[in-house]
């Protein structure tokens, strides 16, 4: 423990209502190895029995308590940054515990590699009992180029002389602190994983991780503050083959009300970085309803039908449609490719996309779901499981599936390709309801449900957490 001189570390654990935890996550920093740090405890405005264990260990030495009435997790943060006097700082959080080598392995690495200002672990995953169910292993980040992963938001150390360069915490986000300091951090201060698993991350009922409407559209707010004035803008460009081409097109069949394809244009108008919305389409209905619905605010090409025609190459209507747009109108930076087929896609998704490709200065960004169901392979012998181990979780096995009927491309990259692949590949996550894509009868009975359940006409209402 720190001797009343400049501690190497502070370690602040944030609680609320988490009592049934905080005495795991006090002794395993407590039981540290490395022992030239203080613990700074602070509850923010719990109303169980936290403030019982928590006086348990007032007094002892470089123990510090604070209680206050509930702030939320970033404003948390910023008063542990006040409070502290570690040259590092790391948050654990109430439910969470350390292995017991986690500071010294953490501190040495800073330590050891001035040039980096903030280190994280791998770590494993535990249920809400404590038992363990697996080992999530990070990139390795000395050959990382694309740093869209962020870091944890707990168990990360951190300099402070970084975080106060940065302006600590934004008290505007209650939650994701962690993706909102990765989003500043990584474009001033270089970043390093230790490939070890350094504590425990519990998941249970109550988890915020579990809210993840509320944390994918937070993340997109921060993304778009962060880029302030952001000089990227698309044209949304709908391909669509209509029942002229495609008898089974469901372009015009009504859901909530209106005309499939009405969700998108919605979408894409209400877009933020969107300044154009462009309806390629053989079918003359469709381009009927699309003028008389909604006038100059939607280009109309009529596309020929051997480019509508299942076996032809998207590539070349995308080409034809920017030729005829560009012909009375600036040349975009980007494409922004939507189908039909996803109506929960919302003007919030489009916008996160087009900002993830201006952060993290992508080619392509498309909208996809994290897969955590197993997958299997034939390999003639037999089936052979894709990722190695279920108590193994490696980050270079994750699989991830296209979603969202959506993909934005800069008008560099396929203007000089011609393609709509390769290049460098950013992504945007997509909540289950924005992925849902009306591919049949199913999907349709799903979407139908979702609107008795919860009526969406404001295309940019699920952006607010």
């Amino acid at each position: 423990m720190a001797d009343g001189n400049q501690p190497t570390v502070t370690i602040y654990i944030v609680n609320h209502n988490y009592g049934r935890f905080l005495e795991q996550a006090i002794e395993s920093v407590l039981g540290q190895t490395f022992r030239d740090f203080e613990l700074l405890i602070i509850d923010d405005g719990s109303t169980d029995d936290s403030r019982a264990v928590i006086d348990r260990y007032v007094g002892r030495p470089g123990v510090m308590a604070i209680h206050q009435h509930n702030q939320g997790l970033n404003v948390t943060n910023n008063i542990a940054l006040r409070a502290s006097a570690g040259r590092y700082l790391m948050r654990l959080d109430a439910d969470d515990w350390l292995d017991s080598h986690a500071l010294g392995v953490l501190v040495g690495t800073l330590d050891r590699h001035p040039e980096i200002g903030l280190v994280f672990p791998d770590y494993y995953l535990a249920d809400e009992t404590g038992a363990v169910q697996s080992v999530v292993r990070r990139h390795d980040f000395t050959q990382v180029t694309l740093l869209d992963q962020p870091a944890h938001g707990a168990c990360t150390m951190i300099r402070r002389e970084c975080l106060e360069a940065i302006d600590g915490y934004d008290e505007q986000f209650r939650c994701q602190d962690g993706y909102d300091l990765w989003v500043r951090f990584i474009s001033r201060f270089g970043v390093r994983n230790v490939n070890l698993p350094l504590f425990y991350y519990r998941q249970h009922g109550s988890s915020l991780t579990r809210n993840e409407e509320r944390i994918l559209a937070t993340r997109s707010q921060i993304v778009e503050k962060r880029l302030g004035e952001a000089t990227l803008s698309a044209v949304a460009i709908l391909p669509v083959r209509g029942m002229a081409t495609d008898p089974h097109s469901t372009a015009l069949r009504q859901l909530g009300g209106k005309p499939l394809i009405d969700w998108t244009i919605e979408a894409a108008l209400a877009a933020k970085r969107v300044v154009d919305v462009v309806v390629t389409t053989p079918d003359e209905k469709v381009l009927d309803h699309v003028g008389r619905r909604f006038g100059e605010r939607v280009m109309g090409i009529r596309r020929s039908r051997d480019l509508a025609r299942p076996n032809s190459f998207l590539e070349e209507t995308v080409a034809d449609a920017l030729k005829r747009y560009v012909e009375n109108r600036s040349n975009p930076t980007a494409l922004a490719l939507l189908y039909v087929e996803s109506p929960f896609r919302g003007a919030q998704h489009i916008d996160a996309a087009i900002d993830m490709m201006e952060l993290f200065s992508t080619d392509r960004v498309i909208g996809v779901r994290p897969e955590t169901d197993s997958f299997y392979r034939h390999t003639g012998s037999g089936l052979e499981p894709l990722r190695r181990s279920a108590a193994l979780r490696l980050e270079s096995d994750e699989l991830y599936r296209a979603a969202g009927d959506m993909e934005v491309v800069r008008t560099a990259f396929f203007n000089s390709t011609g393609k709509l692949e390769g290049g460098r590949v950013g992504h945007v996550v997509l909540d289950k309801r924005a992925a849902l894509s009306l591919i049949g009868g199913f999907e349709w009975e799903i979407a139908e449900a979702l609107l008795r359940e919860q009526p969406l006409t404001n295309p940019r209402a699920r952006a607010l957490p």
